[in-house]
């Protein structure tokens, strides 16, 4: 929604809006002009001719309700963004998994070739402070949320899958559901069509695509892919990545760790070349120099030898991926453990996937658990972390949980628990981000103390 009201007040549209909370993102937002309230009011739509709303507003908010029964115009957040789109080179990036750092990658590697893209992305661009920017050039990459099936209104020249799993099962019910909503989104795509071919819903989705005509390029470590990844080395916390690209051969050197992103920096590569036509080696050198997306294995800071990385996974293939990263990060450095303090996000995720989320949350050394957040969703009776914590206590491997902890007693576990070489990671799409300040002042201050 922030990066929906940045693109308008770009273009010299007049915006106001609400939220539940004040924070730094409403601080944002009144610099750059918008009327901005805390708590929501029928009286803000006062001169008001369209509302935007994202998925998480209830039908019974006062200012929707007021303005349906005004008569005025009511967009979804992602048709204002559609509208936005007219007239660019529009790219969309899909998928369960790597959307945003994807978005990310795609927008630091066109603006190192000197397309000055507009973009808008579901995290803030590390080295460009904001989520959303209206450039100057044609390209304008967005992020394709498909959580609520509204990614299918984009329409763009080229469009990004990077993997095809099951999620937000409480809005398609099936995991077939899910896949045909890809397929939809894939009949949006006026060009090309940018797929991972590790993924196997990813996959099945590529090859339904070429049987029916479409321009397909993939990318992966398996055999036959357009773009071929060979064995990733890490290099501290970032990689190094030998790359086959239709004959020629690169080198992806990333400053970000992680399998997961060599394959989004793949899936950005070619939409920026083979997409939209941008110089290889000015992309590979926006590659080298990305710097990471807000909430992705973001670093918060370092105490006493203890780093606290912050991460806005919320599924289970996300959340493997930032505890296995963590994982291969301290066993390279031959010391150190990894500490998670996890908060499962919305009760019918916890239900559909608490053994995946176990599963995924098993290579950690210590695992602290919040209770769910709910968002947009009610309590569901019986549905707790528990449900994660009990089957996360039965898998092999020596690892210590605890379930249902509050905030602050989360903090004084991990700090008591915490030892030079370690990673604490707080993970979660929920505010369990807010615990990264008290951790590292509860960390400075133990370490003041044993001096």
């Amino acid at each position: 929604m922030s990066a929906v009201a940045r693109l308008l007040l770009a273009r010299g549209v007049r915006v106001s809006g609400s939220d539940a909370a004040d924070g730094p993102v409403l601080g944002a937002l009144r610099e750059a002009g918008a009327t901005v309230w805390v708590g929501h009011d029928a009286g803000h739509l006062e001169g008001v001719d369209t509302v935007v709303v994202s998925s998480a507003v209830r039908e019974d908010n006062p200012e929707l309700a007021a303005a349906r029964d005004a008569g005025l115009r009511v967009l979804h957040r992602s048709q204002a963004l559609a509208a936005l789109l007219a007239g660019s080179r529009a790219v969309a990036v899909a998928g369960a998994n790597g959307k945003t750092s994807t978005t990310a990658m795609l927008v630091v590697a066109l603006t190192e070739a000197g397309a000055d893209p507009s973009f808008a992305c579901g995290g803030e661009v590390a080295q460009l402070g904001t989520n959303a920017t209206l450039g100057g050039g044609e390209a304008f990459v967005v992020e394709a949320d498909e959580s609520d099936g509204t990614f299918v209104v984009y329409r763009p020249e080229v469009g990004v899958v990077t993997t095809v799993q099951p999620d937000h099962l409480d809005f398609y019910g099936t995991a077939e559901a899910v896949a045909d909503a890809y397929t939809e989104f894939a009949a949006t795509v006026g060009g090309l069509l940018v797929v991972s071919a590790d993924d196997p819903g990813a996959r099945a989705l590529a090859e339904a695509e070429r049987a029916r005509g479409r321009r397909v390029v993939t990318f992966g470590a398996a055999g036959g892919s357009d773009l071929r990844l060979g064995e990733t080395v890490a290099d501290g916390l970032g990689t190094r990545t030998p790359v086959l690209h239709r004959g020629t051969s690169h080198e992806f050197v990333l400053a970000v760790p992680g399998a997961h992103n060599v394959a989004n920096a793949a899936a950005a590569f070619l939409a920026a070349v083979d997409g939209l036509g941008a110089d290889p080696h000015a992309v590979l050198r926006g590659l080298a120099g990305f710097t990471g997306a807000r909430r992705r294995f973001e670093v918060r800071g370092e105490v006493g030898g203890v780093t606290v990385v912050d991460d806005y996974a919320h599924n289970p293939a996300k959340v493997a991926a930032v505890v296995g990263t963590a994982a291969g990060v301290v066993a390279r450095a031959g010391r150190g453990r990894v500490l998670v303090v996890f908060q499962p996000h919305l009760y019918s995720r916890t239900r559909d996937f608490a053994e995946e989320f176990a599963a995924a949350l098993a290579p950690a050394d210590h695992v602290v658990l919040l209770d769910v957040y709910g968002a947009r969703e009610a309590p569901v009776p019986g549905v707790t972390s528990a449900l994660i914590g009990d089957p996360l206590v039965e898998l092999p491997g020596r690892r210590r949980v605890d379930v249902g902890t509050g905030r602050d007693a989360a903090v004084a576990t991990l700090v008591a628990a915490a030892r030079p070489g370690d990673l604490v990671l707080t993970v979660g799409a929920g505010d369990v981000t807010a615990l990264g300040a008290p951790l590292l002042a509860a960390l400075a201050t133990r370490e003041e103390e044993s001096r």
